[in-house]
Parts: C-alpha cells; structure tokens; sequence
C-alpha cells in the first residue's frame, strides 16, 4: 500500500492527468490526497459560482474516493506573480501533513504557465526530508500529462514530456476519469477537442497499446528512491 499525493494548479487536473490511477489503485488500498494551489480558478472560462465549484469539487472527489484536499488560494493564471518562497511553503505543508510516498504534479514543460508554476516549486519542496529529519521521506515522484496542456509543449529547448510509467486502468478506469470529469461545471468539451470523452478514451487506449496494456494512463517518474 501506497500514499500518494497529487500536486496540481487547478480543480479538474487531477482527473485529467491520472484520474483512472486514483480509481484503480485506490481499490488496492491506496489512498490519495490531492493539493490545488489555485482552488477558486477565478479566471477559468464559464466558472461556475463559488457554491457550485465547491460541489463540483465534492462531487469529483467522491467519485474518485479521494481522501484530503488541500486548497490553497494563489490567483489563477498568475501564480508566477506570487512570491515564489510561499508557493513552495504551501506545497511543503501540504507534504507534513499528507506524509506521502509518492507525489504527482505537472510536468513543467506544460504550456500553462500555472502548471509549470506548480511543478517548479513542487520540485523544490520535494526535498524537504533533506533539511528535516523529522519529514518523512519522498519515494517516487511522477510527471503526469494534462490534456490541452501537456501536447502544448511547443517550445523545442525544454525537455517534452517523455512517459516511462504506465499504469492499466482498465474500461472502468476511463469511465471514472469521464465521471469525475463531468463533475466539474464546463470542463469537458465536443470533440475533437483534448478534453473531449473520444479523446480521452483514445489517449488511454494509445498508452495502453504502448506498453502493452488496454488502457492507461501515462507518468514520466522522474525520482525513485529504494532503501530496502
């Protein structure tokens, strides 16, 4: 059994990037917490009202079985307008009191600037055991990719999001994921766009062919430590 601890920007990106994980592993009896550095997404495009968000987010996360959130409150799309030093603190917090084994973020070549934000300073608070012996260590740390963010990494001299981690999820496991996606007010969209149910149910279908699953959800792990 394992702890995990999601880091995202944004209420929707933990469905999007491994919602079919929390599914799946948490019948295994896993758990997961999951830290939003941006709760209110103030500039999300057809917000729902502060009541409703607040019942999407219960809603997902029910249906997702996930355990603690953590909202922290920095402003949408201008979380690099904060002082960096607090974003990090939020984060390391959030790390003391979910004592997690593994941690997921954003993968920081992601064209939104609040998910490069979040893995940036994710990266820093990782390390956080380092100067505490009290902190209990990180064991793995995963990049996940977000649909309509994640393909965007247009900009050639950053390193693009290269999957190494592969987890099956399964037909119920894409069903969830669409579940908890349609928990949250305007989110999902017609295809052919990337948070559309075809595109999602392609994605896992050609990551799951990658390594030879059915269906799955794809990590770039990018720390792994083992002490026995």
């Amino acid at each position: 059994m394992a702890k995990y601890l999601i880091v995202v920007a944004h209420p929707d990106d933990e469905v999007l990037g491994a919602g079919g994980t929390i599914y799946k592993l948490g019948k295994s009896d896993n758990t997961f917490d999951v830290a939003y550095l941006c709760a209110n997404v103030q500039a999300r495009a057809g917000r729902p009202n502060d009541k409703q968000l607040e019942e999407d987010i219960i809603k997902s996360t029910k249906l997702l079985k996930i355990n603690n959130v953590y909202k922290g409150t920095f402003p949408n799309i201008k979380i690099n307008t904060t002082p960096h030093l607090e974003v990090v603190q939020f984060i390391e917090q959030t790390i003391i009191s979910s004592e997690p084994d593994i941690i997921i973020t954003h993968h920081p070549a992601d064209t939104n600037n609040d998910h490069y934000q979040t893995s940036v300073a994710c990266q820093e608070a990782i390390r956080l055991f380092q100067r505490r012996s009290d902190i209990k260590p990180i064991s793995e740390v995963w990049y996940m990719e977000v649909p309509s963010s994640t393909e965007w990494d247009i900009n050639s001299s950053i390193h693009k999001y290269n999957p190494n981690l592969f987890v099956e999820i399964e037909k119920a496991g894409v069903e969830q994921k669409i579940a908890a996606l349609n928990a949250y007010s305007g989110v999902m969209r017609a295809y052919p766009h990337p948070r559309s149910v075809e595109n999602l149910s392609a994605l896992a279908t050609y990551r799951g062919a990658q390594a030879g699953l059915m269906y799955a959800e794809a990590f770039e792990c990018v720390f792994r430590r083992i002490t026995q």
